[in-house]
C-alpha cells in the first residue's frame, strides 16, 4: 500500500488583500513612531502627566516626532519584510538615545546636544569617567509599554506583511520621504508645516523642553547656516581692520621691563575646582581651601565665569587657548572636531609665547582618548603632549594615583620637572596642566571613604552627605597640591607665574535624582529652563588665582580681585606679562573688558553682570561695536574669504 506523503507545515501566509496589509503596516508603523515619541518624553520628564501637558501644548511636535520614527519603522520593515522586527530595531535605537540624554542631563545638568556626537567614538571613555549609570524607573516602564506595542505587531504580523511589488514600492517611497526630511529643504518645509522654528538658535535645555529630544536634535541639523555681516566683502573687512587698528592704538602698550622679565608660565586647569565654602548650609570643621585663600592675598583672584556646569572641559580649553566659542559656528558644531586647518587660522595663546622663545607643553593626568587633543594641540603651538603614561615615565618617586585618577600633587611634580628641564635647555616654559583627581564620578568609595575634613548639613541626608564628602575631599586635595606647587616655586630662582582655575563646578548628582544645588535651594530644578540669569551665572562660576613667586611680576596687582572667565583669562595673562601679541589677541583683550561670557544660555558683561543674552544686556554702543568686530573677524576667518585673517595674526599696532 502506497503511503501518502506527509504534509509539511506551510509558513505563515499574509492575510487579506495587499491594500489592506499596506494600510495596516503603515498605520502600525506610525503608531509605533508615536509610541516612541511618548516613551522618550516620558523618560526625559519622568512623568506621563508632563508628557500629556507637553502634547496638549504642542501636539504637532509629537506628531512630527511620530512621523520621523514611523517612516524609519516602515522603510526598514519593508526592507526586512517584518514590521515588528523593524519596530524592535528602531525602538532599541531610540531608547538608547533617550537613555544617553537622561544620563547626560542627570550628571551634567544639560541635555544631549548635536555637538556631543563628536565624542561618539569615545563613548566608552566618557561613560568610564562618568561612573555607575543606572536607568531611571520611568525608563523600564516606558520599555515595558513599547514591548507591548511590539507584541501587538507580532500578533498581527500576517496582517502587516508586505510582499512583492508592494513591498518594494512601499520601502522606496518611505525611504525617499525619510531622506527628504533629512535634507535641508525638506526639513525647512516640514518645520514650517508643523510649526517648528528652523531659524532661531536655542539653548539645549530650552530646545528640549519645547521640541523634545528628537526634534531638538533634528532641527539643530538644519538650522539656517551662520550668516555673515551685511555688506560682507573685501572692502567691508578692510574697514573692519582699520577700525580695529584705530581702537588698538588707543591702548597703552605694556612696559618694556615687564616684557623683558619673561617668566615661566604654568597654567593649571583644576578639574571641578571651586570655592565650595560659598555653598549655604554646609559647615566645615576647618577651611578646606586654606592654601587657595591664603594665596589670594599674594595674587590676583576672583570669580571665574565658565560656559558649562559639570562637563565640557575640552570645549572650555578650546575657548581659552584659541579664543573661539560654540556661538562662532553653526548650531551643533563641536569646536574640538573642526577641520584641521581651522585651528591654524589664528595664532593661539601658546603661540603668543612660543614666538618669543618659549617652549609650550601640555600635561594631562589622564589618557589621550578624549576631545581630539592629540590632533588639535600640536596645531595650537604645543611641542609635546604628556599624558598619564608619559608623566609616569619622568621618574617621579611618589604615589601616582589618588582615588580613581592621578594625584594632582603627582601631576604638579611632572610640571616642575618639565619646567626645570626646559629652563636648563635655555628656554622659558609655557606649561598647561589638566588635573583629573577631582573628576567625577563622586562615588563614596572613590577615595576609599576618606575625608580629611568634617562637614555637616541641616538639609542633606546621610546618603547625600556621603557624596558631598567625596567632593570635599577632592577639592581639599587640589588645594593641598596647589600649596605644594607654590611652596616649591618659592624655592626656585626662576621667575614663574601660576594661573590656576576651575574649569566648571561638578554637577553633584544626588541619590534621588536631584543635585546638591537644587537641594540647597540654589536653583529650582536640574533643568536650566526655569533658571534665572543670576542663578546660571552663580552656578556656572568657579574661582581662579594668578600667583607669582616674585610679586613684582604681578605689576602691583597682588592682593587684588578681578572678575575673569574662560575667554578672558588668556588676554589677562598676556596683558600682565607684557607679551607682544597679535591683532587677534589684542582685540580679544578689548572684548574681554566688556564681555566675560557669551553662550546660548547666558551672557556676562565685563563687570560680571549676567543677562539672558547679549541682545538683552545693558551694553554701551562701544561694547556692542567690539562684539560686532569680533564676530566679523571670526566669520571672515572661519566661513568667509579670509580677507584680513593674515593681518589679524600680525603684531598689534
Amino acid at each position: 500500500m502506497r503511503k501518502r506523503p506527509l504534509k509539511t507545515k506551510e509558513p505563515h501566509r499574509p492575510l487579506g488583500p495587499a491594500w489592506l496589509r499596506w494600510g495596516l503596516a503603515l498605520g502600525g508603523s506610525l503608531c509605533m513612531g508615536l509610541a516612541l515619541g511618548v516613551a522618550m518624553q516620558w523618560v526625559a520628564t519622568g512623568s506621563l502627566a508632563e508628557v500629556w501637558e507637553w502634547f496638549t501644548k504642542w501636539p504637532t511636535y509629537l506628531l512630527l516626532t511620530g512621523i520621523l520614527y514611523g517612516l524609519a519603522v516602515f522603510a526598514l520593515g519593508a526592507l526586512l519584510g517584518r514590521i515588528w522586527l523593524s519596530a524592535v530595531l528602531v525602538g532599541a535605537a531610540a531608547m538608547v538615545l533617550c537613555l544617553v540624554d537622561y544620563f547626560k542631563n542627570a550628571i551634567n545638568g544639560t541635555p544631549l546636544e548635536l555637538a556631543d556626537f563628536g565624542l561618539a567614538a569615545q563613548a566608552g571613555e566618557v561613560a568610564g569617567v562618568a561612573g555607575e549609570l543606572r536607568p531611571p524607573t520611568d525608563f523600564w516602564m516606558a520599555l515595558i509599554a513599547l514591548t507591548l506595542c511590539v507584541v501587538i505587531l507580532v500578533l498581527v504580523r500576517r496582517l502587516t506583511a508586505l510582499t512583492g511589488r508592494v513591498r518594494f514600492l512601499s520601502g522606496s517611497v518611505a525611504l525617499a520621504l525619510g531622506l527628504g526630511l533629512l535634507s535641508t529643504q525638506g526639513a525647512q518645509a516640514a518645520g514650517a508645516l508643523f510649526g517648528v522654528d528652523m531659524n532661531t538658535r536655542l539653548a539645549a535645555a530650552s530646545s528640549h523642553d519645547t521640541y523634545g529630544l528628537t526634534l531638538s536634535l533634528w532641527r539643530d541639523c538644519f538650522l539656517q547656516a551662520k550668516k555673515g555681516p551685511e555688506g560682507y566683502g573685501q572692502a567691508y573687512m578692510e574697514d573692519v581692520l582699520a577700525r580695529i587698528d584705530e581702537l588698538l592704538s588707543e591702548t597703552d602698550g605694556a612696559s618694556a621691563e615687564t616684557a623683558a622679565e619673561r617668566p615661566n608660565i604654568i597654567m593649571v586647569l583644576s578639574e571641578s575646582f571651586y570655592d565650595l565654602t560659598r555653598l549655604p548650609d554646609l559647615q566645615y570643621e576647618r577651611d578646606p581651601l586654606e592654601n587657595f585663600h591664603a594665596l589670594k592675598s599674594e595674587g590676583i583672584s576672583g570669580t571665574f565665569h565658565s560656559h558649562y556646569l559639570g562637563y565640557g572641559t575640552g570645549y572650555l580649553e578650546m575657548s581659552m587657548l584659541y579664543g573661539i566659542t560654540g556661538l562662532d559656528f553653526g548650531a551643533g558644531t563641536n569646536i574640538c572636531f573642526l577641520e584641521d586647518d581651522f585651528y591654524q587660522r589664528f595664532d593661539a595663546l601658546a603661540e603668543q609665547y612660543t614666538r618669543d622663545g618659549y617652549r609650550a607643553e601640555m600635561l594631562h593626568g589622564y589618557n589621550d582618548s578624549l576631545y581630539n587633543r592629540t590632533v588639535t594641540y600640536p596645531m595650537l603651538g604645543f611641542s609635546d603632549l604628556l599624558f598619564s603614561a608619559d608623566i609616569q615615565e619622568l621618574g617621579i618617586e611618589d604615589t601616582v594615583y589618588g582615588g580613581y585618577y592621578m594625584r594632582d600633587a603627582y601631576l604638579f611634580q611632572g610640571v616642575l620637572d618639565r619646567m626645570e628641564a626646559i629652563n636648563d635647555g635655555g628656554e622659558r616654559a609655557f606649561l598647561y596642566a589638566i588635573t583629573m583627581e577631582n573628576h567625577q564620578p563622586f562615588d563614596p568609595e572613590k577615595f576609599n571613604y576618606a575625608c580629611q575634613i568634617g562637614v555637616t548639613s541641616e538639609t542633606l541626608g546621610e546618603e547625600d552627605m556621603a557624596i558631598v564628602r567625596v567632593m570635599l575631599e577632592g577639592i581639599t586635595r587640589a588645594d593641598q597640591a596647589l600649596g605644594a606647587l607654590t611652596d616649591a616655586l618659592r624655592e626656585s630662582d626662576e621667575p614663574t607665574i601660576v594661573v590656576f582655575f576651575g574649569d566648571h563646578r561638578p554637577n553633584l548628582f544626588m541619590t534621588d535624582g536631584d543635585t546638591v544645588y537644587t537641594k540647597l535651594g540654589l536653583c529650582p530644578a536640574n533643568d536650566t529652563v526655569d533658571w534665572t540669569a543670576e542663578q546660571i551665572n552663580d552656578l556656572y562660576a568657579t574661582d581662579y588665582l594668578i600667583w607669582a613667586n616674585d610679586a613684582a611680576l604681578l605689576q602691583g596687582q597682588a592682593g587684588t580681585e578681578r572678575e575673569s572667565s574662560i575667554t578672558a583669562i588668556g588676554p589677562q595673562l598676556l596683558e600682565l606679562t607684557g607679551q607682544p601679541v597679535s591683532r587677534y589677541w589684542a582685540l580679544l583683550e578689548k572684548v574681554s573688558q566688556v564681555c566675560l561670557t557669551n553662550t546660548e544660555l547666558y551672557f556676562v558683561d565685563g563687570a560680571g553682570d549676567p543677562s539672558t543674552s547679549a541682545e538683552t544686556a545693558d551694553l554701551s554702543d562701544e561694547a556692542r561695536e567690539l562684539l560686532s568686530l569680533r564676530d566679523d573677524v571670526l566669520y571672515d576667518a572661519m566661513y568667509g574669504q579670509q580677507y584680513i585673517t593674515a593681518a589679524m595674526n600680525e603684531p598689534a599696532p
